[in-house]
């Protein structure tokens, strides 16, 4: 049994800031993160573009508002939007405090860059590697709290709840395949996205919904999970996996799409052309991919200064290259690809799940802010907000004498065999196949009933594993990863309506 105050599971911006500010607040208490991969991976430090805040004097929070509220098709909750745009100056000036670096004009202001959606420019990043950077300086602080301690390659499995309130959670080493036991006053999860669910994804191979999962088990209300964007430009490679992003900004600095005969084809869809919303350049793509029956359209760059190109988007230009495309003559191969999912664990405005003691966080967390379709940019914003909410409530109620009296029970061990890693890799590759054939970009109401109908049969056989095998973090995901995929056929099924990022046709 291992105990501690604060128990945060997943080490990107959500997680680690909150980490620092309660370890700040609370020096005398005990602060652990446990993350299944290194304690740098996380889908924060694979963010290219940046954090859309209004700092400029020709913005105003009035129009970052209109912006993420059309963006979100009207699902967005609409005092989340206003709370969360208008703390934005508040958490960069942490983040800058904390030893994060932006990029600069020549006047000393920050370099603003523009996204698909945005009517103005406010982005503030650094060069095309903006979560990188985050990354590194909040990192940089938790080292410096002795309260903290990081767990890395530690797989949370579930968690441990009684009467409907969160006292920890079972953790999996994965350095030595032993199952933890981990009791907490408050349980934070940070875990991120669900990219590897579809195989083409901008995800880190971490994202595998493990925090949803785990709340969906525990009885925690679930929504929006049919609400998942896909970036409508990640470079197009024919191997399943993570996708390199080509990152929005690029098209917010001049780059066109076009169809392989050389088609500007966004003025035929939206009248924003490549500067529209990433539904609606997504959706736009894979019509244009139906009617051609091409596998990509193309990223034009060539009109742009190269040199300020190579400024900007210095990673993206030496990817480009990488692979053999010189983005001042050939145009960049682009796809669309699971990106982020706006919906997930359903949270109150201080970051309450529905289970007492139990917080959630960033992309694994459903606020309000994003509704059918988040804004670029507003991802980042929004984990910083929503960290600073959930420190601020704990702040008050972290005194109150809460004690966990049950006595635990460890988990089971077992010596059963371990599962065939064949199966498990088959399977997921099956699974990834069929959500991106029936639960992609455009649905169709009898592809959802047989993904259903199979995910139920997966689940089952899954579970039945699980009992019969050791577990290892493979199979653990594979079972996570069902579990979210059935989790967005079923909401897709439910829903009637077409809105922002989804699209169905009965």
């Amino acid at each position: 049994m291992i105990k501690t105050d604060y128990l945060i599971i997943g080490s990107g911006v959500a997680g680690l800031t909150f980490a620092i500010k309660i370890a700040d607040q609370f020096p005398e208490k005990k602060v652990t993160i446990v993350t299944k991969s290194t304690e740098d991976e996380s889908n924060t430090k694979y963010a290219q573009g940046g954090v859309a805040i209004v700092v400029d004097s020709e913005d105003s929070y009035k129009k970052h508002i209109e912006d993420t509220l059309i963006c979100g098709d009207g699902l967005c909750d609409r005092e989340v939007v206003e709370m969360v745009v208008s703390e934005g100056p508040k958490r960069l000036k942490e983040l800058v405090e904390w030893g994060a670096k932006f990029d600069k004009n020549s006047t000393g202001d920050f370099d603003l860059g523009k996204e698909g959606g945005h009517s103005e420019n406010r982005v503030v990043h650094h060069k095309d590697q903006t979560g990188h950077e985050i990354q590194r300086a909040i990192l940089s602080q938790v080292h410096q709290k002795e309260n903290i301690t990081v767990l890395d390659h530690h797989l949370a499995l579930d968690l441990i709840t009684e009467n409907n309130c969160c006292l920890g959670a079972y953790v999996l080493n994965q350095n030595d395949n032993e199952i933890l036991t981990f009791q907490s006053h408050f349980t934070l999860l940070a875990t991120g996205g669900i990219g590897h669910l579809y195989g083409h994804t901008t995800n880190p191979k971490i994202a595998t919904g493990d925090g949803i999962a785990m709340a969906f088990r525990a009885h925690a209300v679930i929504k929006d999970m049919e609400f998942i964007q896909f970036h409508p430009t990640a470079l197009y490679e024919k191997s399943i996996g993570s996708s390199f992003l080509i990152s929005e900004a690029v098209r917010g600095f001049g780059a066109i799409l076009r169809t392989k005969n050389g088609h500007s084809f966004m003025l035929d869809y939206d009248s924003r052309g490549d500067l529209a919303s990433r539904d609606i350049v997504s959706q736009s793509i894979d019509l244009e991919l139906k009617k051609s029956g091409e596998e990509c359209v193309y990223l034009d760059c060539t009109h742009l200064d190269l040199k300020a190109f190579i400024t900007h988007f210095p990673m993206i230009y030496e990817r480009c290259k990488s692979v053999g495309f010189d983005i001042a003559k050939d145009w960049i191969p682009v796809v669309p690809a699971q990106h982020y999912l706006c919906g997930g664990i359903v949270v109150d405005k201080n970051g309450k799940t529905s289970i007492e003691n139990l917080f959630a966080c960033g992309e694994c967390s459903q606020t309000g802010l994003h509704g059918a379709n988040r804004l670029a940019s507003n991802s980042l914003l929004e984990a910083l907000v929503y960290s600073d909410k959930i420190f601020n409530y704990l702040a008050q109620v972290s005194d109150t004498g809460f004690e966990i009296k049950k006595p635990f029970q460890e988990w089971k061990k077992t010596n059963n065999p371990e599962i065939n890693a064949e199966y498990v890799k088959h399977l997921k590759a099956e699974l990834q196949l069929l959500m991106r054939k029936n639960a992609g970009i455009v649905r169709h109401d009898t592809d959802l009933l047989a993904a259903k109908k199979q995910l139920d049969s997966w689940q089952i056989a899954v579970m039945e594993k699980c009992k019969t095998h050791q577990i290892n973090s493979d199979l653990w995901e594979l079972l996570n990863l069902i579990t979210i995929g059935n989790l967005i056929v079923q909401q897709s099924i439910e829903r009637t309506d077409n809105r922002g990022g989804f699209v169905k046709y009965a």
